[in-house]
């Protein structure tokens, strides 16, 4: 593979002749192995409704705890792997990042196999499926200066966008993998139902071991180093004395923050509010409707020339949604329940891929990159407050009523942030 000494995707006729090729090449590669890193880093969000029925004796709130930990992990995890393409280079962090992932798909496959496994190695095995929520900031400052300031939206909403699709895809592969029982056999025998019947949860885990390897070997054989983009750790984090770096980190969190938190948390939400219901044949529609709009709300900002606007009128969405999951709860209506948390999660993925696309416009192209791997990062403590919270809210009034009321509040105040600073007349931003 010829190695690149030159990279200058403004410029029309490198980019047509040979660059797009390159980096559209660079993206495949990053969204498989981001795929992989959503489904490791949100594995207990499933896995841990069906840890009681085979033996287990978890609370409500220590299995809120296990869904919510890779939360607490992956987001701190994220403030270290941001910096790490400016330190090592995109294509080293990707390996780095993507072969850890081995330690939490073994881990819990063994772990999940013995009832008499103690709730704090399950819970340090949760913490470790964080490994995989931390890659979302090294796969976007990786891969964002391979593509010219009009394809970032595009660019960067499919490969988080698509790579969020490893929420829904854990979430929709779980209940199928673990009931294969010529798997489960070779990896460890058969847990007991208590009407009898058989299941693997361990098949959870070690489905994901072969595709980590093949994607580490695709990683090390076909990714592109690029030239001129490593920066030191300072140069990375000047950017926290921006005004719009904690600016856009608030709308991120609004956005990203929800959507990864809401999904880490939607199955055992299910379980709680409607007990009659089989969460996992639904929890994953909420993941897979967000993950697959944030690549339109990148590009509908690119078409209308602004994702402050798009993100805008798609936060007054997420407050509809929102109000309609408090109705519908109350009146005990389920599916009303689900179709105002599917127009919720539509929200949060349109809004992932317009905040995305206004940062290269408010910042200098040397900061975009720590910039969204930054609030990226801060975003993704969402996965571990949204299930504390519910959890809480549960616990506390019997239902998740002042959560969700918490949660709109937030909202009603991105809106006029996002209004003040980037869409009313005047405001001086053009993004």
């Amino acid at each position: 593979m010829e190695k690149l000494t030159v990279w200058n995707p403004e410029d029309n006729k490198f980019w047509e002749e040979k660059g797009k090729r390159i980096a559209n090449k660079n993206l495949k590669i990053s969204v498989f192995a981001l795929i992989l890193a959503f489904c490791i880093w949100q594995l207990w969000s499933v896995t841990a409704t069906r840890l009681n029925d085979v033996g287990f004796n978890f609370t409500n709130s220590e299995l809120f705890t296990l869904a919510a930990l890779p939360g607490l992990t992956g987001a701190t995890l994220r403030l270290v792997y941001t910096f790490l393409p400016g330190l090592l280079g995109g294509k080293k962090t990707t390996i780095l990042t993507t072969v850890v992932l081995l330690i939490p798909a073994i881990g819990i496959g063994f772990a999940v196999q013995n009832p008499e496994t103690s709730f704090f190695t399950m819970a340090l095995l949760a913490a470790l499926c964080g490994l995989g929520g931390g890659n979302l900031a090294s796969s976007t400052a990786t891969i964002n200066p391979f593509f010219p300031k009009q394809s970032k939206g595009t660019a960067n909403g499919i490969n988080v966008g698509i790579g969020n699709l490893g929420v829904s895809v854990v979430q929709f592969v779980t209940p199928i993998v673990i009931g294969l029982g010529f798997i489960g056999a070779i990896t460890g025998g058969a847990q007991i139902l208590p009407d009898g019947s058989e299941v693997y949860i361990q098949n959870a885990a070690f489905i994901w071991v072969v595709p980590i390897i093949v994607a580490t070997i695709l990683t090390i054989f076909f990714m592109d180093e690029l030239p001129n983009t490593k920066q030191s750790v300072k140069s990375q984090l000047s950017v926290l004395k921006l005004k719009h770096f904690w600016i856009m980190a608030w709308l991120y969190i609004m956005c990203f923050g929800s959507f990864i938190g809401f999904a880490a948390a939607f199955p055992l939400l299910i379980r709680a509010e409607f007990p009659e219901i089989n969460a996992v044949a639904f929890a994953f529609l909420g993941p897979l409707i967000g993950a697959s709009l944030r690549p339109a709300g990148g590009w509908l900002s690119d078409k209308v020339n602004s994702g402050a606007r798009v993100t805008f009128w798609t936060i007054i969405v997420m407050m509809l949604g929102t109000g309609g999951a408090i109705f519908f709860l109350n009146i005990q209506n389920f599916i009303g329940f689900l179709i105002s948390f599917l127009l919720l999660f539509a929200g949060t993925g349109i809004a992932n891929g317009s905040t995305f696309r206004m940062v290269p416009y408010i910042v200098e192209e040397k900061q975009a990159a720590p910039v969204m791997g930054l609030i990226a990062a801060l975003a993704a403590y969402g996965a571990f407050f949204i299930p504390k919270i519910f959890g809480w809210s549960i616990e506390s009034t019997g239902n998740a009523n002042v959560a969700l009321i918490i949660f709109i509040c937030y909202y009603l105040v991105s809106l006029a942030v996002c209004w003040y600073w980037y869409t009313r007349k005047g405001c001086g931003q053009h993004c």
